[in-house]
């Protein structure tokens, strides 16, 4: 018989203002260790160095952390012009340096090249994953990759300002997106080099940092009933999708599995909804002929 998880059965979506020096894998734990939570995972990684929003799914919400991680994000930066380093930002070696500087002008001309449907090639410090190990394992011996680009949808980049060798710019962008080969590749096309400086995340889907903590509150709330207060119901997650109302007997056959009737209006056929029943989801799945037949099953 398999032992089962300490902790409480909690479901919901915990945002952190995650800070700079602190792994994703670690505001994941701190937030399972500060809710005695059982279960607990986050949609989407943000480098050690980088700071903002980190949404972490507790318990039936990591069932849709797949809808969060595939959500538009935005990324404030900071991009350092002159040089490059080994690992795209200010943790690496300088690899290379430039004595060219664009205009203002030529760096605004540039960016529409990196907007739209893009191949983006990982940054050799990354967790791409090489004939079965994380690259940045590989870079951390020496090796150099060739990796193959991955393509990235770029909704917008804006230049926002300028201090000398330090632009800051403001990315919307899709799932996968490396903003250090962003600026990697920009300071490439301008001929001057370049590599982030900072980088914050400033929002993920429907989630913001007014909408949590920051790592003072979570200290200070761990093991707190409190900390429950900023806790967001599980449907956060999937304000992308439909809602369409279960009735009774078909939030029942949802719950075991099974295709239920559901009341829809104007929802096209084949098109993936979530039903829910009594202000509580119960099922992910595709509408087909007044039924939604489940791929993920709420256990609420």
């Amino acid at each position: 018989m398999a032992r089962r998880k300490k902790g409480r059965d909690i479901s919901g979506w915990l945002v952190v203002d995650k800070p700079a020096g602190v792994t994703s894998t670690s505001v994941v734990n701190k937030v399972r260790w500060a809710l005695d939570a059982r279960k607990a995972g986050h949609a989407g990684t943000l480098d050690p160095t980088a700071t903002g929003v980190l949404a972490i799914a507790l318990g039936e919400a990591t069932k849709t952390v797949p809808y969060v991680t595939d959500a538009m994000k935005a990324y404030r930066f900071t991009m350092r012009l002159g040089a490059a380093t080994n690992t795209d930002d200010t943790e690496g070696e300088v690899i290379a340096t430039s004595d060219t500087r664009p205009t203002d002008a030529q760096i605004i001309a540039a960016l529409p090249a990196f907007t739209g449907d893009i191949e983006q090639v990982p940054p050799q410090f990354s967790a791409v994953k090489v004939d079965g190990e994380r690259a940045y394992a590989r870079a951390r011996d020496g090796e150099e990759m060739e990796l193959k680009s991955r393509p990235l949808f770029v909704e917008s980049l804006e230049m926002i300002s300028r201090d000398g060798d330090l632009l800051v710019l403001e990315m919307v962008c899709g799932k996968g997106g490396y903003v250090r080969s962003i600026a990697r590749d920009l300071g490439a096309a301008l001929g001057c080099l370049g590599h982030v400086d900072h980088l914050r995340r400033i929002w993920s889907g429907p989630f913001e940092p007014s909408d949590g903590v920051d790592w003072s509150t979570l200290e200070t709330l761990a093991r707190d009933p409190k900390l429950d207060d900023y806790i967001h119901p599980l449907s956060v997650g999937l304000q992308d999708l439909d809602e369409l109302p279960a009735t009774p007997e078909g939030a029942v056959r949802l719950r075991n599995g099974n295709p239920g009737m559901v009341i829809a209006s104007g929802v096209e056929y084949g098109a993936e909804c979530w039903a829910s029943y009594e202000g509580k989801p119960v099922a992910v799945g595709i509408y087909k002929a007044g039924e939604l037949h489940p791929s993920r099953v709420f256990n609420l």
